[in-house]
């Protein structure tokens, strides 16, 4: 372990060497080797990267990622040079064009930078979320996180290390936890920005997980209302023999977001019901396997499963059954299946890496408090209320959908805006990159004609995440650059990735365009911001549209989960500091154009998961088009569901009455047909 240095002496090493200058952040009793904070800067800047040892850790258990990132985020600190690569194929690296060694053993990695670290911080695996508070104690003490096993292969040879503070007993549950944590740690900690992040995730689970599972049923159409609601009976007589039968619900057409719907379970073995129960309730719980990812919604009656997620049952039929059935009350695009065979659970859970190094690296405080418990939203509230209007909030909230809408409606009532960020990889070497100023040729207009213009929105660019991983894959699709598409990214990439910003402008043809996501600089809902900070807010980020180039931001204005639209003062805040042409406004099953103020046209964009989603909507559109004058609509394009080549697909199916156009294009067109004056 280093040496601890008196006060004297690093006064003089700040004096004497450059390579140890004091970092220009506001929180200047937050020390942080090299990184610089300056107070216009809304994220810190990390020391050039110029040689990265990566660890893959792709395979590894979840405290070994744990254990990488957070040693990530002191040895990053001082100079990026560590590179946790999480992702089985990560196209980054090679981008960054940096020398490199990748290491396939990840302890070799700890070997050579232990001597960088002060100790260990051992988190309680009965208490997970004591993960978060062993993370905010690490970035204070330059320690690592590990499990008590862990630990004990580290206290030894040939590491040694000491074990600086051991939270095993220390805590009876996590709100306990956070509040300790926010009692003796908060006040050492960055007030520059907030990180929310779950503490551990479900661990992977295999390809083949379900190959023994066969298909019972299956809907063959995209039923999208209760019109196929009936009761089935399931015989599954055929796989009694082992402890449990597993049955499984999952999403026919993943694509579009309307997964089964189930409402109540009946089990009979050799005639007499061993379980009966609705979804939801609390006879249901004895019998979920594994949830992942479904929702019984406060107001429903159905658990429900969309996209990629299900979830399962298991049955313990009494010894000797020879017949054993099950009934279900259900409707919308269900799969079920069955096996006899135990699969791996997601409810299974590990600690996980990811934007740990850049929380650990700043010093920032780490929690997980949900929105729904009252206990744990007041203390959520009390965060919000000690760091000031405009402060970034990294990470993401609990209880997916909704989570996010309350999480939204929280930060932004106490002016604090979201980045989400919490499977973002290495953002302590991605902060180290150089920005490079692209040139973007201004393009004139298509001449105004009497069209259907439609223009394309790709919707999630406010996630980092996204931006590094998904939205990779959607701009590598053959596809991109065959017809005008936006492309919502984060204005925020200027600070938190300034290479994966470049690469997205340096790459783009001339029918792609980066606009930004939700809702300007960051995440937030105008709707609940402070009214009286709220303009200064936009004032202060706007610089961030213009350096990105991102003019064109998609908002999100809701109350509760239901879009609502701009105010006029809020739509004025828009115009006059982030200088927008126009603006796309979420609007449910809205479309169309209207004019705020009389001077700032808002396009509200209706979203689409399908091809025939979009086929269906424009054809409906067009219905009560005149022929006789301009007509505009947005669409916004699934992220999840729908390609480049999907989009592509849609337009070829388009008569010549429709003509697709890139955002500025779309509002420069609008602003001439309502008489607008052109904007710069």
């Amino acid at each position: 372990m280093i040496r601890k240095l008196t006060i004297l002496s690093l006064i003089l090493l700040c004096t004497l060497s450059l390579s140890f200058g004091a970092s220009a952040s506001a929180d200047t009793k937050l020390h942080n080797g090299s990184v610089k904070w300056p107070n216009h800067q809304e994220l810190p800047t990390f020391a050039k990267v110029k040689h990265l040892d990566i660890a893959n850790v792709h395979d590894e258990p979840g405290d070994i990622k744990l254990l990488l990132t957070t040693l990530q985020g002191i040895v990053n600190r001082e100079k990026p040079r560590i590179y946790v690569q999480q992702n089985e194929v990560d196209p980054w690296i090679n981008d960054l064009k940096v020398p490199y060694k990748l290491h396939d053993d990840a302890m070799d990695v700890f070997k050579a930078y232990a001597n960088e670290i002060e100790g260990i911080i051992i988190y309680d695996p009965e208490i997970p979320d004591s993960i978060n508070v062993a993370t905010t104690l690490a970035g204070l003490k330059n320690a690592v996180v590990a499990g008590p096993e862990l630990a004990k292969q580290l206290t030894a040879e040939p590491y040694n290390l000491e074990v600086i503070e051991n939270f095993q007993g220390k805590f009876k549950n996590r709100l306990e936890a956070y509040t300790w944590q926010y009692e003796n740690l908060w006040s050492k900690t960055t007030k520059r920005m907030l990180v929310g992040l779950s503490p551990n995730t479900s661990i992977p689970i295999p390809p083949d997980n379900y190959e023994s599972f066969q298909t019972l049923a299956i809907e063959k159409e995209q039923v999208r209302d209760d019109s196929n609601r009936k009761t089935h009976e399931f015989d599954l007589s055929a796989y009694l023999g082992n402890e449990a039968v597993y049955l499984r619900f999952n999403d026919a057409f993943p694509q579009d977001g309307w997964g089964p719907a189930v409402h109540e379970v009946v089990v009979k073995a050799d005639g007499q019901v061993i379980s009966q129960f609705k979804t939801g309730t609390p006879e249901e719980d004895p019998f979920l396997y594994d949830v992942h990812g479904s929702k019984f919604l406060p107001g429903s009656d159905h658990r429900f499963a969309d996209h990629g997620n299900y979830f399962m049952y298991e049955f313990k039929p009494p010894a000797g059954t020879k017949q054993l059935t099950v009934s279900v009350d259900m409707w919308h695009q269900y799969s079920v299946s069955a096996s006899n065979v135990r699969p791996l659970s997601s409810e299974q859970r590990e600690p996980f890496g990811f934007l740990r190094d850049y929380a650990v690296a700043n010093k920032a405080m780490v929690f997980w408090l949900s929105t729904s418990v009252p206990e744990e939203k007041a203390l959520f509230e009390k965060i919000l209320s000690d760091v000031k209007q405009g402060t970034p909030y990294l990470g993401w909230f609990d209880n997916d959908f909704e989570g996010e809408v309350a999480g939204i409606d929280l930060t932004s009532k106490h002016g604090v805006y979201v980045l989400p960020s919490d499977w973002f990889h290495n953002m302590t070497v991605f902060s180290g990159t150089k920005r490079q100023k692209v040139r973007v040729d201004k393009q004139d207009a298509p001449k105004l004609t009497n069209k259907i213009y439609v223009t394309y929105t790709f919707g999630e660019g406010d996630n980092l995440q996204y931006d590094q991983n998904h939205m990779r894959k959607l701009w590598d699709d053959p596809a991109r650059g065959k017809v005008p598409i936006n492309w919502t990214s984060s204005p925020m990439l200027y600070d938190a990735a300034p290479a994966i910003l470049n690469h997205y402008q340096s790459t783009a043809t001339e029918n792609d365009q980066l606009v930004a996501g939700p809702s300007g600089a960051g995440y937030f809902s105008p709707h609940v911001w402070p009214e009286e900070t709220f303009p200064n807010f936009l004032k202060n980020t706007y610089k961030y549209l213009k350096n990105s180039g991102m003019s064109y931001p998609y908002v999100l204005n809701r109350d509760v989960a239901k879009d609502v639209p701009l105010s006029e003062s809020q739509a004025a805040a828009y115009e006059k500091y982030y200088k927008v042409p126009g603006i796309f406004l979420g609007g449910g099953d809205r479309t169309g154009i209207e004019i705020m103020n009389g001077t700032l046209p808002i396009s509200y964009m209706r979203g689409i998961a399908t091809v025939q989603d979009g086929k269906n909507i424009l054809a409906d559109f067009k219905a009560d088009w005149d022929s006789e004058s301009p007509k505009f609509i947005s669409l916004g394009i699934n992220a999840w569901s729908m390609t480049p080549s999907d989009v592509l697909a849609l337009t070829k199916s388009l008569g010549p009455e429709y003509q697709i156009v890139r955002a500025d294009e779309y509002f420069s067109l609008i602003r001439e047909a309502n008489g607008l004056p052109t904007k710069p």
